[in-house]
């Protein structure tokens, strides 16, 4: 990335059949449960979320998914634009399909939107990024994450995709 400026304009974005393509991710680290620093101690896992420039809710980074990128690199660009963190984009959780009232155009008059989702293990949370003048990041369990979800989209994501996914990894392996 030369430049963290944030993409405006929609003339490159991806489209298939009817449907905007956008690539998101879920931002996770881990944290020591017991603070005197027992290495047995369980971790906890806890999802990076951000405000919602339009609503109630928080949300996951997600933004489209250009011609000029893969879908990883949409997804890994997202995370720094709107919640200001890099790290290690680990595994593909889903499509998810949703609806947006924002995205309506003549390609996708529904506003039929797909998004690619990925799980993003967070390095690094840089002091400024593109977005941070609206954007506020709130670290969460994931219980607290599904409360406060604002679309079934992303709860989905975060309970079916997500979770199912860590449940399946050994998380000793990033330790």
């Amino acid at each position: 990335m030369c430049d963290l400026v944030a993409r405006t304009g929609r003339h490159q974005q991806r489209y298939d059949a009817g449907c905007r393509l956008v690539a998101g991710c879920i931002p996770f680290r881990y944290r020591d449960s017991d603070v005197s620093g027992n290495s047995n101690s369980e971790k906890i896992v806890e999802v990076l979320m951000i405000n919602s420039t339009s609503g109630p809710g928080l949300l996951f980074p997600k933004g489209g998914w250009e011609n000029d990128e893969t879908v990883q690199e949409a997804a890994v660009r997202e995370a720094i634009e709107e919640a200001g963190v890099r790290g290690e984009l680990m595994d593909f959780l889903g499509y998810y399909p949703f609806k947006s009232k924002t995205h309506q155009d003549e390609f996708c008059p529904e506003g039929s939107c797909k998004a690619a989702m990925f799980a993003l293990l967070v390095k690094e949370e840089l002091e400024s990024w593109p977005e941070q003048s609206t954007r506020n990041r709130t670290w969460l369990t994931v219980p607290e994450a599904l409360d406060r979800c604002r679309h079934p989209w992303m709860r989905d994501a975060l309970e079916n995709g997500f979770s199912k996914w860590h449940a399946g990894k050994d998380i000793s392996e990033h330790h």
